[in-house]
């Protein structure tokens, strides 16, 4: 308890410190880009000074001195626009194309305005020129600094979750894994002592009957046991004809059902061989009944239907319960999930696992109706 309660504390630890890294190192960024920013500003100012300057010295060489000249060339980056009171244009460190049209120089002013504001060249209270600028090419690139930094956290904080989860749910999958493992070994010694039992029972004369109902769960515990065993490890897939094991799994269910329930199946009156692994594919087929069953609350029609494509066959399973919202089509299939006061929610998981994973298929739910019934379809690839 106590090593779980120190390992929280320190991931919690390591979150803080480094949201308080991350926060000061945007901050400093944005601190950086406002200096920046409020430098190239007064750039722009003192090459407002130089033009006025050269405006009002005149064009004659020796009137005007070296240093406004010097200020004038020193602009190579920062994009400009000079607006004179008469209303012509002059610019630098813009496209000389584009520049030649006066409506991509209005739109850049425009856009210069929401960059920074303008410098009003000014002689003795009246205007000569209005300079608009926008932000230098490297101001650009830095103003998206914060933004890559903040993409670049999200993808490793996402990397580090993904890992964290794989990680857990390998180490829950190992637990289950063993668990079943387990379960089936200790289903083994019991189960032998029956097929004991049964033997000796049929030495007493008893009815051939209660004999041939006991042996039936016998050899149904049997094949429990080793679905049991065969989790965590890849199961050998051979041909089988789903239609006769699809109905072997049917059969038995119905029963040992409800008489309340209306039972009835579709199938083709020929062979439909697949890769199977029998055990584990009519235990997909028994949860999906027994799931169909209880959500009739015992009491409906379940209907099993086989049908053949091109290069699949498809398994329907439909019932008349409660329903399924359509929200909740993928959710259904998810370990935990369950609309029972009793029961684990592994049920459906284990089905899509065993169909999608082990048997390279398809299990969704095709249709469901709240309150009218659901019906769900596995889909398999035919030889």
């Amino acid at each position: 308890m106590n090593l779980s309660l120190n390992r929280n504390v320190a991931r919690w630890i390591i979150i803080l410190t480094s949201f308080i890294i991350i926060s000061l190192i945007l901050w400093n960024t944005y601190m950086f880009f406002q200096n920046f920013k409020a430098e190239e500003r007064s750039k722009m100012r003192n090459w407002s000074f130089a033009q006025k300057e050269v405006s009002t010295t005149g064009n004659l060489a020796e009137n005007i001195s070296d240093l406004p000249l010097q200020i004038l060339s020193s602009n190579k980056t920062t994009p400009m626009i000079t607006v004179s009171k008469e209303g012509e244009f002059d610019y630098r460190n813009i496209d000389e194309e584009k520049a030649k049209d006066s409506i991509y120089l209005i739109k850049l002013i425009e856009k210069f305005k929401k960059e920074n504001n303008p410098i009003e060249i000014r002689y003795k209270d009246e205007v000569l020129s209005t300079l608009y600028y926008g932000n230098s090419p490297l101001l650009n690139k830095l103003k998206y600094y914060p933004l890559a930094l903040i993409l670049i956290i999200v993808l490793f904080a996402t990397v580090v979750f993904l890992f964290y989860k794989s990680s857990k749910n390998a180490e829950q999958n190992k637990l289950w894994t063993g668990m079943a493992k387990e379960t089936a070994h200790q289903i083994g010694t019991p189960l032998s002592s029956l097929v004991g039992w049964t033997e000796i029972l049929k030495s007493e004369n008893v009815k051939e009957e209660y004999l041939t109902e006991i042996e039936k769960d016998i050899n149904r515990l049997q094949t429990i046991t080793e679905r049991f065993s065969k989790i965590g490890s890849m199961p050998k897939l051979d041909q089988h004809d789903i239609v006769e094991v699809t109905q072997s799994s049917y059969e038995y269910l119905k029963s040992r059902s409800s008489k309340l329930i209306d039972f009835e199946i579709v199938s083709p009156e020929k062979e439909i061989p697949v890769k199977l692994n029998p055990q584990l594919y009519s235990w997909t087929i028994e949860n999906l009944v027994k799931n169909a069953i209880d959500a009739m609350k015992g009491k409906g029609r379940l209907k099993l239907e086989i049908s053949e494509t091109e290069k699949n066959v498809q398994v329907n399973i439909s019932d008349t319960g409660k329903g399924i919202p359509k929200n909740q089509f993928n959710k259904v299939f998810e370990p935990g999930y369950t609309t029972k006061k009793r029961g684990w929610g592994l049920g459906l998981s284990l089905a899509k696992r065993i169909i999608e994973d082990y048997h390279n298929g398809k299990i969704k739910v095709v249709q469901s109706e709240v309150g009218k019934g659901t019906t769900i379809q596995i889909m398999l690839k035919t030889l």
